[in-house]
C-alpha cells in the first residue's frame, strides 16, 4: 500500500529529488556550522563521555566549559553564534503545522480583490506612467506637481496642504513605494515608466493583489522607516521582514480572531529574544515597546486598508485567556555560557512575568478589546507563502479526487476532527454518496498491512463521520472477519466498549491484535522483554492463546511463532540459566555460614 500524500508530486518525481540530494546529505548532516546550539553541546558533550541524559554530569560539564577546560570546535561555535544572532532563535525551531482552511471561489477571491481600493491605484499608477514614463526628481521621488496631480487621481486621502515635497504625501508616498516593489512600475534614467510586461497583471485584480501582497514584506521602509530625518526607527523596523511573516502565520488557521493584547505580548517576546532586553532600565524599555507597538498600529491600519485583516471591538474568546505559566528555572551554575542555557534548560523567568501576566488577563477580561482576524483574501494569500515555502496548508475541499487511503492518511495526520468531518463530507459527495463511499473507505482500511496504521486509518474514518454512524458501524465490523480486531481495538480505545464487554473470542483476538501491534513498533526484542515482563512461565502461554485466537493475519502469526522458538525461548533459557546460578551462588553462601 502506497503511502505517500496525494497532495503532493507524484512517487517518481519524489524518488528522483531524493536521488538527487542524496550524495550530499550525510556532509551537509555532517558540518557542524549548520547546527543549532542544542545540538552542537549535547553532541560536544557526548563525544567527551558525558551522559547527555544525566542532569549532574550536564551540570559538571558546563561548570568546566565555563573554566575553559573544555575542549570544543571554536569556528563552528563561532559561525553557529553569528547564524543565531542574524536570524534569532525562533527560526531555528521547527515550524508549527497549520490547521485547514475554507475559502470561496476564485471567482469571489477577485470580486474581492477589486473591492480594495490599492488594487486599482496600482492598475491606474501605472497608466499614469505610461510606456513613455513621466519625470522624476533627482532623488527619484515623484515631481509635485506630479504628486499632487495622483493624489487626487488615486484618491489616496492625503492632505493638500502646503507639501514641500512627495514624501509629505505619505499615503500616495507608500502606493508609490508599493508600486514599485510590486513591479508594476520602474525607475530607470530620472523617468518613471509602466513595466510592460506587467501588463496582463494588471488586467487580473486578484493576481495584482497577490502580487502586490508580496511586495508587502519590502514596505518597511515606506511605512514605518525615518521619513522626516528625525524619527528614531523601533524594534520593529529592525525585524519587519521577519516579524510580520509571523503575525499572519499566527493569524492564519486559528478558529477565533486574535485580541491584540495578546499579538502585542507575543511580538514583545520577539523583542526580548532579539534585543536581549534585561528589564534593568524599565523606562526606557517601555519606551522602545511603546514606539514598537505604534508602527505595528500603523503596519495594522495598511493590511485593514488593503483588505488583508478585519478588525472589531468584541470580548475575548477564552482560549485566549489560558496564559502561558512561566517554566521553572533550572538548578544552573550562575554566570552559565548562554549558549549552554540554550541546551539545559530555559532561562531563569523574568521576576516580572506574574505581574504582566495578570495586568494582560485584566486586560482581556474587563472589556471589549480589538479582536483581529484574516479575511478570506489574506487567508488565501497566507496559504500561497505558505505552500511555497514547504509549509503544509491544508485546504477543505483540495481531497475530493484523492484515493481513500490517501485521504483518510491525511486527515489523520493534519486535520482537526471538525476539519475532517467537513474534508470527508466533500470526499463522500464526490463520490456519489455515502454508500459507494463507505466501501471504498472500507477496502482502504482492509488493504492496509500495517495493525497500527489500519486502527488509525479506520479510527480517523469513523470519527470523521455524522454523529452516531461512526459507532455504529464499528459495531458492524466486530462480525467482520478481518476487520474485527481492528474494529474492537477502536471500540476499546474511544472507551465504547470496555474489556469486560468482549466475548472470550473477542478478548482473544484482541490481546493478539496488541502483541502484532507491538511487534510491528518494537521488533522481536522489544516483544519478548514486553512479554516477559508478566511473568516468565506466562510468556508462552500468551503467545499459544495468541496463535489459537483466529486472528486473519497469517503472516503476522507465523511471526508470533518466530518469536516463540527465537528470542522467547533464548530469553527464556537465559532466565533459567541465571536462575540456576542465583541457587548455587545461594547455596554455597549458605554452606559458607555452616562452616563458620
Amino acid at each position: 500500500m502506497r503511502l505517500e500524500d496525494p497532495r503532493g508530486e507524484p512517487l517518481d518525481v519524489l524518488e528522483r529529488v531524493i536521488d538527487a540530494v542524496s550524495p550530499g546529505y550525510a556532509e551537509a548532516m555532517a558540518d557542524r556550522t549548520r547546527w543549532g546550539m542544542a545540538k552542537f553541546w549535547a553532541t560536544t558533550a557526548a563525544e567527551q563521555g558525558v551522559d547527555i541524559f544525566d542532569q549532574r554530569a550536564m551540570n559538571r560539564f558546563t561548570e568546566r566549559a565555563q573554566r575553559g577546560q573544555i575542549p570544543y570546535d571554536e569556528a563552528a561555535l563561532e559561525a553557529i553564534v553569528r547564524r543565531h544572532r542574524l536570524t534569532g532563535p525562533a527560526t531555528m525551531d521547527r515550524a508549527e503545522s497549520q490547521l485547514p482552511v475554507t475559502l470561496p471561489s476564485e471567482d469571489e477571491l477577485r470580486a474581492a480583490a477589486v473591492a480594495v481600493p490599492l488594487t486599482g491605484q496600482l492598475a491606474a499608477l501605472a497608466q499614469w506612467a505610461g510606456k513613455d514614463g513621466r519625470e522624476l526628481t533627482k532623488l527619484g521621488r515623484l515631481k509635485l506637481v506630479d504628486a499632487r496631480e495622483l493624489a487626487g487621481l488615486l484618491s489616496t486621502g492625503d492632505r493638500p496642504g502646503s507639501p514641500r515635497s512627495s514624501t509629505d504625501l505619505p499615503r500616495l508616498n507608500v502606493v508609490f513605494e508599493w508600486a514599485k516593489k510590486a513591479r508594476v512600475v520602474r525607475a530607470a534614467k530620472g523617468r518613471l515608466f509602466a513595466v510592460a510586461k506587467a501588463q496582463p497583471l494588471l488586467k487580473d485584480p486578484l493576481a495584482l493583489w497577490l502580487r502586490a501582497f508580496e511586495a508587502f514584506f519590502e514596505l518597511r521602509e515606506a511605512l514605518i522607516g525615518d521619513r522626516d530625518g528625525y524619527r528614531p526607527t523601533s524594534m520593529l523596523f529592525a525585524v519587519y521582514e521577519d516579524l510580520l511573516p509571523d503575525i499572519l502565520n499566527t493569524l492564519y488557521s486559528i478558529p477565533h480572531p486574535m485580541p491584540w493584547p495578546r499579538l502585542r505580548e507575543s511580538t514583545h517576546l520577539a523583542y526580548d529574544t532579539r534585543f536581549h532586553l534585561t528589564g534593568e532600565e524599565l523606562a526606557q524599555e517601555q519606551f522602545w515597546l511603546r514606539q514598537a507597538d505604534a508602527d505595528l498600529r500603523d503596519v495594522l491600519d495598511t493590511l485593514e486598508q488593503f483588505g488583508l485583516i478585519t478588525r472589531e471591538q468584541g470580548t475575548a474568546h477564552p482560549a485566549f485567556l489560558d496564559l502561558p505559566a512561566t517554566p521553572p528555572a533550572p538548578d544552573l551554575p550562575p554566570g552559565m555560557p548562554p549558549e549552554l542555557a540554550a541546551l539545559l534548560g530555559t532561562p531563569a523567568p523574568n521576576p516580572d512575568a506574574p505581574r504582566r501576566s495578570q495586568e494582560l488577563r485584566d486586560e482581556l477580561t474587563t472589556g471589549p478589546v480589538e479582536l483581529i482576524r484574516l479575511t478570506d483574501l489574506g487567508t488565501h494569500a497566507v496559504r500561497l507563502r505558505l505552500l511555497a515555502e514547504g509549509r503544509d496548508a491544508p485546504l477543505i475541499g483540495e481531497l475530493t479526487s484523492a484515493p481513500a487511503a490517501g485521504l483518510l492518511g491525511v486527515l489523520a495526520e493534519h486535520y482537526d476532527p471538525a476539519s475532517a468531518r467537513l474534508e470527508l463530507a466533500a470526499w463522500t459527495d464526490a463520490r456519489g454518496g455515502s454508500d459507494p463511499a463507505l466501501r471504498e473507505l472500507i477496502q482502504a482500511v482492509r488493504d492496509t498491512p500495517w495493525h497500527t496504521r489500519a486502527q488509525v486509518l479506520l479510527d480517523i474514518f469513523t470519527t470523521s463521520l455524522p454523529d452516531g454512524e461512526g459507532e455504529q458501524l464499528l459495531r458492524t465490523l466486530r462480525d467482520d472477519r478481518q476487520l474485527a480486531p481492528t474494529a474492537l481495538s477502536v471500540l476499546t480505545h474511544h472507551e465504547i466498549l470496555d474489556p469486560d464487554d468482549l466475548t472470550e473470542p473477542e478478548q482473544l483476538l484482541m490481546l493478539t491484535e496488541q502483541l502484532l501491534q507491538l511487534l510491528e513498533l518494537g521488533g522481536p526484542d522489544a516483544t519478548a522483554q514486553a512479554l516477559f515482563s508478566q511473568g516468565g512461565s506466562q510468556a508462552s502461554e500468551i503467545i499459544t492463546a495468541a496463535l489459537a485466537s483466529g486472528h486473519p493475519d497469517q503472516a503476522g502469526l507465523a511471526a508470533l511463532r518466530t518469536l516463540a522458538d527465537g528470542p522467547l525461548r533464548q530469553r527464556s533459557a537465559q532466565l533459567g540459566r541465571l536462575k540456576a546460578t542465583r541457587t548455587r551462588q545461594r547455596s554455597t553462601r549458605g554452606k559458607g555460614k555452616r562452616r563458620r
